[in-house]
């Protein structure tokens, strides 16, 4: 295991071989597109082990997308609605502040850094709304496969609090996934056997998402594991449908505790959601799913 900083962010390595960045700089948008959807603060790209690529950032239908990320969206400060997730309304937005710490250790790298909900409509001026820890934790599985624990830890210092409004969309952990693959060419399974068909607004311990890629096996993907602590574990999942959007590069997925229920978020009490990845190449079957996500839990 080793870490790599670069201009953009921290490289994650197994062997020497790259297989995730964290992202610390601000990513440009394309011409003539809103700066406002701009950000920094995300993991991108992901990589499967034979080094295929398994994320996104700014697609065409979503500039607000960047591969693997978790804004809150509908929010709830001093009766204002404040939106972190549609950068483009400008409501709210998260950053990248600072790294908190960084190692490699014991056969796995560590980094810990702080990132920044911003109230951006706040009455007097531009105010911090959350300040959020995210762990990120990598090191190698069994069967050439690896992990990633992704570990979330939310605090505001707003008097009364902030709502985290029930809706479809926001917080826990989101993932858009590669151009390359759409309704033709990828699949998405539920721990409660659900597809892409039937999965959206359901509840799920885990969902493998994995489609065609140039891997000699013919696919890769990535297996999203949440916590049985975690707010409203097994937790609802934000999934697009078949056919949501047309074309290639419409598979996107999401755990989202406050789906169907708003949190309430205390001022000065610390919130923890817990996710693990492990992304692979080749077959991963439900069976595996489970032992994963045993071991996880245990």
């Amino acid at each position: 295991m080793d870490l790599k900083e670069t201009s953009k962010g921290i490289d994650f390595l197994i062997d020497n071989q790259h297989v995730l960045s964290y992202q610390t700089a601000k990513e440009p948008v394309p011409q003539g597109i809103k700066e406002a959807f701009s950000k920094s603060g995300f993991i991108h790209p992901i990589i499967s082990p034979s080094g295929q690529v398994l994320s996104r950032i700014q697609p065409t239908d979503h500039y607000h997308h960047y591969g693997i990320w978790g804004p809150w969206t509908r929010a709830t400060i001093g009766g204002r609605e404040v939106d972190f997730w549609n950068l483009g309304d400008e409501k709210g937005r998260v950053d990248f502040a600072r790294v908190l710490s960084k190692k490699v250790v014991g056969g796995a790298a560590e980094l810990n850094v702080r990132q920044n909900h911003l109230d951006l409509k706040a009455p007097e001026n531009e105010k911090l709304a959350i300040e959020e820890d995210l762990r990120i934790k990598v090191k190698p599985a069994d069967k050439s496969r690896y992990m990633v624990d992704y570990t979330t830890t939310i605090e505001t210092k707003i008097p009364g609090g902030i709502l985290l409004d029930d809706y479809r969309y926001g917080g826990g952990i989101g993932y858009r996934a590669t151009e390359l693959w759409g309704d033709a060419n990828s699949s998405i399974l539920t721990s409660e056997g659900k597809t892409r068909k039937d999965a959206d607004g359901t509840n799920a311990k885990w969902v493998i998402v994995k489609g065609k890629t140039a891997d000699s096996s013919g696919e890769s993907g990535i297996l999203f594991l949440s916590h049985n602590t975690n707010k409203a574990h097994p937790e609802p999942l934000r999934v697009w449908p078949l056919g949501q959007y047309k074309g290639e590069g419409n598979v996107f997925i999401e755990f989202c505790p406050i789906r169907h229920e708003s949190w309430e978020i205390q001022p000065n009490e610390r919130y923890t959601l817990k996710y693990r990845m492990i992304v692979f190449d080749g077959e991963l079957t439900a069976e595996e799913a489970e032992e994963y996500w045993r071991a996880f839990v245990k």
